[in-house]
């Protein structure tokens, strides 16, 4: 039987300290930020961050190229040229001849990208007929045979009709003039018994000048030379250029050719300065067709053209000046 006893009330808990509550921005910085401000794992790298994280390209050069490709196509095709010299002059000849051909395709398929249509096939018949009479008959030969070529040219161009003629005409003048006419004094420098030294010199000479401009205007250019043609080109580096073609054409023209001492200084002198002229010159028509390179076959230099932009006007100059210092 329930008891009728009121249960009394129960003691009152005793008072507890209040527990802390952590701040959740301090032990954890995340919470009150914006979304785009937590670091999380998956997070992808902002622009900054890239720079840090280890990369698979390619190392390139001051020049914007992939050096090490650069340096290994080079060192080929300087022991192509040296093979071909020293086993057999015509067949470097031969090596020459097929380079020209190659340029000439380049530099009509380039100048087609600014609306020039210059005819190719009169332009590689000829390239071959210039350089065949240029070995076969000498300075008259080479002459002639790019007569012959820009005639060819004028009347290959009638058959489209009159549309651009002088335009399509005049650029296939000047891809006679500038590969293959230019080309063939290199070839002239071949004929004597001695050409083997005398392309030699010129070759090295041109090497020089492109080696020696490129590390004097990477440890000293300061003063752009033609900012609107190629920025990167210097007045020291072309100080550079000039010290290292008298250094590598002394010894060509003075022990291996006969020349006198001073001869080697005034062709080293000459060359610096056409290789130079020669860069800048294919540096405007590119500039001028809105193109970087006349082509990709070389990894690391472009086309064949952009090989021989310094190499083809110091032919004439080298052949010039030797038929002079050193006949």
């Amino acid at each position: 039987m329930r008891s009728s006893r009121p249960v009394p009330p129960l003691p009152p808990l005793p008072a507890r300290a209040p527990v802390p509550v952590p701040d959740d921005t301090a032990a954890f910085p995340e919470v009150g930020r914006p979304a785009a401000e937590v670091p999380t794992s998956t997070a992808m790298p902002q622009p900054d961050d890239v720079e840090a994280l280890p990369t698979t390209e390619k190392p390139v050069g001051r020049a914007g190229r992939n050096l090490r490709a650069a340096i290994g196509v080079g060192v080929s095709l300087v022991g192509l040229i040296i093979a071909s010299l020293l086993v057999w002059r015509p067949a470097f000849l031969a090596v020459l001849t097929a380079a020209i051909l190659v340029a000439v395709v380049e530099l009509t398929r380039a100048l087609r990208k600014g609306g020039f249509h210059a005819p190719l096939v009169p332009l590689l018949v000829g390239a071959l007929a210039m350089e065949a009479l240029a070995w076969t008959r000498g300075p008259t030969g080479l002459v002639t045979g790019f007569f012959l070529t820009a005639l060819a040219v004028l009347l290959w161009r009638l058959a489209p009709g009159p549309a651009g003629y002088r335009r399509d005409a005049a650029a296939g003048v000047l891809v006679a003039l500038y590969v293959p006419l230019l080309a063939g004094f290199a070839v002239l420098l071949l004929v004597p018994e001695d050409g083997a030294a005398r392309v030699l010199a010129f070759i090295a000479t041109v090497v020089a000048s492109d080696v020696g401009g490129y590390a004097a205007g990477v440890l000293f250019g300061k003063h752009a030379m033609a900012p609107s043609i190629s920025p990167k080109k210097s007045w020291e580096g072309m100080a550079g250029s000039i010290v290292a073609c008298m250094l590598m054409a002394t010894p060509f023209v003075w022990l291996w050719l006969d020349g006198p001492w001073w001869g080697g200084l005034v062709f080293g002198a000459a060359l610096a300065v056409s290789a130079t002229v020669g860069d800048l010159g294919e540096s405007l028509i590119k500039r001028d067709l809105g193109i970087k390179d006349m082509g990709d076959l070389l990894p690391g230099h472009g086309g064949i053209m952009d090989r021989l932009d310094s190499l083809l006007p110091s032919a004439a100059a080298a052949y010039l000046l030797l038929s002079v210092l050193a006949p």
